[in-house]
């Protein structure tokens, strides 16, 4: 069976569409709120191997202009450091089925997510 980890803040209406859209599908949700708990740097690190820095961090939004970002200059471990204090730095949700991922709210991926890939099919019986 199916299940995906959302990382991303109750509060967020991205969040509520990922989890809504799974739901409704249902699939198995295991929701990390980041406001009770931070990221693993190892799971951050999975996106950002996958997405890099600039496509995580969402730069548009009001905690990033508040952090002073726009202006700042930080190292990546800085940038881990912050990210634990402020979740909401990061392009949320973030979602994780198995080797697949996505962040935001990006219904073509999580739809992706819920197709089975050829590897995972079971494999006719050769005789």
């Amino acid at each position: 069976m199916l299940s995906v980890q959302i990382f991303g803040v109750k509060n967020s209406p991205a969040t509520r569409a990922a989890e809504r859209f799974f739901k409704e599908r249902r699939v198995a949700i295991h929701m990390v709120d980041l406001k009770q708990k931070a990221m693993s740097p190892g799971e951050i690190k999975r996106f950002v191997d996958r997405f890099g820095w600039a496509a995580l961090i969402d730069s548009e939004g009001p905690a990033y202009a508040d952090a002073g970002l726009k202006y700042l200059k930080v190292s990546d471990a800085e940038l881990l450091q912050r990210i634990e204090r402020e979740p909401k730095l990061l392009r949320l949700p973030l979602v994780r089925a198995g080797n697949a991922l996505s962040i935001g709210q990006d219904e073509a991926a999580w739809k992706s997510m819920l197709t089975p890939s050829p590897a995972s099919l079971p494999r006719p019986f050769a005789r």
